[in-house]
């Protein structure tokens, strides 16, 4: 083109083919090579639509259960006889599932929007290493995160996680997006809505907000929440933080949050903090009245008054034995009702198949049965003061049958007074010899009102009785002549 000379002529004298010239004058710049995409091997061919059938089916599998390039080709070669290699197939298989990639679309999120999901992991509880699971709160604008561990993901943490995250950001944000937990959707319909649980619909009703759904098995839908997942996870929670008690451990995770908030993340130019005042500002209003965190179930006192939740036995009073009852079960604790009164409480527990008792359930049934004291099962684990088994030993050394009842009676005491007041009643009791159950009552009822107590032990002939004689005048003059015989009494002049 410089030197003005054919292309022939330019062929022949640099050694190269005519159309390798054409094409050095249609480009500035070399092209580089291209390869076009190989035909589909002949021996291939016929067995596309198995492999393609094949890999659809995988669609529905659990991911690590599918088929794996070498498995394809073991059943093309035994089902179907195919005698080609194993390479074709490798490359054609590889192709494919690149096809079937997802691509995705950015997203902008408008401010007052959330994402809710729960994340597992391990920590140090009190110096062992315990699973537990932490609620995830995300706001996609302003990237806001809000973090709060609990012992399991039930159904009480997952109404307590909202709670508190409301409580945090001063607001209610105007919609919500879920994955299909059953904690929320009892099932999904055919046309694709969602018929939602009791405790979600009340959860919703209370605060308004709009419930979305992703769809089965895409995280993705969910994008930003799933992120804070592993986020949490890696920054949170690595190393395995060592807590007293998990109380502590979500104390540390607001903290963290919090900090997190001066954070300026990539493509943008504000702080998540800043950021985040955009999205108070679409918030809905905090209901006035209080939500109640908890699952409520209808259920009923068997004749051990013991009610069952979540595969633990909680203790009743003996009065509601056979009854139906109703209990709310919250993260920390478990409360069981009859009818308008609350009648139990307890801690809650996480095991399984274990028993929760109150001894001061069965009190008033043992008084009716005291032979039954020593094997009563809901008493042997009772931590009380060894006075306790003292005034017990004493009771029934002197009273037989009846001194055991009066010990139950004086176990009962604790229902109206507490164990403080009662142990140290039972302690002043001792110390006075008063060995009875009426004795401790009335000690009790004395410090309780503050006045000093007049124990009159005639009504209790078995009690030890002291006998004070009357002073005779003889007697003390006869001891005053010996010691003025012994030189001991200086006579006055």
């Amino acid at each position: 083109m410089v030197e003005n000379q054919s292309e022939r002529g330019a062929a022949k004298r640099f050694g190269i083919s005519r159309k390798t010239v054409s094409k050095m004058i249609r480009h500035a710049v070399p092209p580089g090579y291209q390869r076009k995409e190989a035909p589909v091997s002949p021996k291939l061919g016929p067995f596309v639509g198995i492999i393609h059938q094949i890999l659809q089916d995988d669609r529905e599998v659990l991911k690590k259960q599918r088929h794996t390039a070498v498995r394809i080709f073991e059943r093309l070669r035994d089902e179907h006889g195919y005698a080609g290699g194993y390479t074709v197939v490798r490359e054609f298989v590889g192709k494919e599932r690149l096809r079937q990639k997802e691509v995705f679309v950015p997203l902008a999120h408008p401010p007052g929007r959330a994402q809710v999901d729960f994340g597992e992991a391990d920590i140090y509880l009190g110096g062992v290493k315990t699973r537990i699971h932490y609620f995830c709160l995300d706001l996609p604008h302003s990237d806001a995160i809000f973090v709060k561990a609990y012992p399991a993901e039930t159904t009480e943490a997952f109404l307590d996680g909202h709670v508190a995250a409301f409580a945090w950001l001063g607001g209610v944000p105007l919609s919500i997006l879920y994955d299909n937990t059953k904690i929320a959707v009892a099932k999904i319909l055919g046309d694709g809505t969602r018929k939602r649980t009791k405790s979600f619909g009340e959860l919703q009703s209370h605060y308004l907000f709009e419930d979305r759904f992703g769809r089965p098995a895409k995280g993705n839908d969910k994008g930003k929440v799933e992120g804070l997942v592993g986020y949490a996870r890696r920054n949170f929670m690595v190393p395995l933080p060592r807590v007293r008690t998990i109380d502590e451990f979500n104390a540390r995770l607001l903290v963290a949050c919090e900090k997190r908030q001066v954070a300026v993340l990539r493509g943008k130019k504000e702080s998540i903090g800043e950021r985040m005042k955009r999205d108070r500002l679409e918030l809905l209003r905090l209901p006035t009245d209080v939500f109640d965190p908890c699952e409520k179930v209808s259920t009923s006192a068997s004749s051990m008054s013991l009610v069952r939740y979540r595969n633990n036995d909680y203790s009743v009073p003996t009065a509601y034995g056979h009854h139906d009852v109703f209990v709310r079960g919250y993260v920390d604790g478990v409360v069981i009702g009859c009818g308008n009164e609350v009648i139990a409480r307890h801690k809650r527990c996480y095991g399984k198949e274990e028993f929760i008792y109150n001894p001061l359930h069965y009190l008033t049934l043992l008084e009716r049965k005291p032979n039954a004291l020593d094997q009563a099962a809901p008493l042997q684990n009772w931590d009380l003061p060894e006075d306790f088994e003292h005034l017990r030993r004493l009771l029934e050394a002197r009273m037989g049958k009846q001194g055991r009842k009066e010990y139950i009676q004086v176990l009962r005491l604790i229902e109206t007074f507490g164990d403080v007041e009662v142990a140290v009643a039972v302690e002043d009791a001792l110390r006075l010899s008063a060995i009875s159950y009426d004795a401790v009552k009335h000690l009790v009822l004395a410090k309780i009102e503050r006045r000093v107590p007049r124990l009159d032990l005639s009504a209790y002939p078995f009690l030890p009785q002291t006998t004070v004689g009357i002073t005779d005048v003889r007697d003390y003059l006869a001891l005053l002549q010996a010691q003025v015989i012994q030189g001991r009494v200086e006579v006055s002049p």
